[in-house]
């Protein structure tokens, strides 16, 4: 059975690596986004660090936080947990609200993709019209309420928007999507998936009216994307 250090060490490299996902896929520019991740069992998560370079971040660089925020800077080890030099993420409010009011959450991500963040900024909902938007999110992708950073007000509009959603993704209006998962793997890839379906359904607008899928095709499909699909 691994120790709390051993799980928290094992979080810190894999929260480090995801963050690389989100340049790849061109879902972050400068420092902007965060990835986070629930340390199982425990009141704890980690971070990425507030306005730290992508190219310069490493597992020791990762921030853990109580599920108020809190920097936890290591016991019984001094250090070992946290790096008390480093201030955690900007959004680390937001994160740890939801991982509070949410406990099946296991992971955290915020962006700033362009073409979901438009559609944030028009404070829209992108329409389900693409099967794949049925598989991955089970509808629409919703709009959350305008909030400042700061406190944990964008995690209760992100709590309050998503509780009776299908969709781990949220558009937080005039700000930009926020996403979760059972860990930290899937809420990125419910960022990748999030900006694809915002780039195609403006592009499928510029040519005309997106038709909608059925309300009860859409709970088919998502039931068989969720329960059957895959290995």
């Amino acid at each position: 059975m691994s120790t709390l250090l051993e799980t928290i060490g094992r979080l810190r490299a894999e929260v480090c690596a995801l963050h690389a996902e989100l340049t790849r896929y061109e879902l972050v520019v400068w420092t902007a986004g965060n990835v986070s991740a629930r340390v199982p069992g425990h009141d704890l998560m980690v971070i990425k660090p507030s306005g730290v370079s992508y190219d310069d971040l490493t597992p020791e660089s990762m921030v853990v936080t109580d599920l108020f925020g809190t920097p936890v800077n290591g016991e019984p080890a001094e250090g070992e947990w946290g790096n008390p030099a480093l201030a955690p993420s900007s959004d680390t409010a937001a994160h740890a609200y939801v991982y509070r009011h949410m406990p099946e959450v296991g992971g955290v991500v915020h962006t700033h993709s362009t073409y979901a963040t438009a559609w944030a900024a028009r404070g829209e909902a992108i329409p389900c019209v693409l099967t794949m938007m049925s598989d991955e999110f089970g509808g629409s992708i919703p709009v959350g309420p305008f909030a400042l950073i700061g406190d944990d007000s964008i995690g209760q509009g992100i709590v309050d928007t998503l509780k009776d959603s299908h969709s781990p993704a949220v558009l937080m209006q005039n700000h930009g999507p926020f996403t979760i998962g059972k860990d930290a793997k899937s809420a990125v890839k419910a960022a990748v998936m999030c900006e694809e379906v915002a780039r195609t359904v403006h592009i499928s607008r510029q040519l005309g009216q997106p038709l909608p899928i059925d309300e009860a095709a859409i709970e088919s499909l998502y039931a068989r994307y969720q329960n059957v699909y895959g290995q």
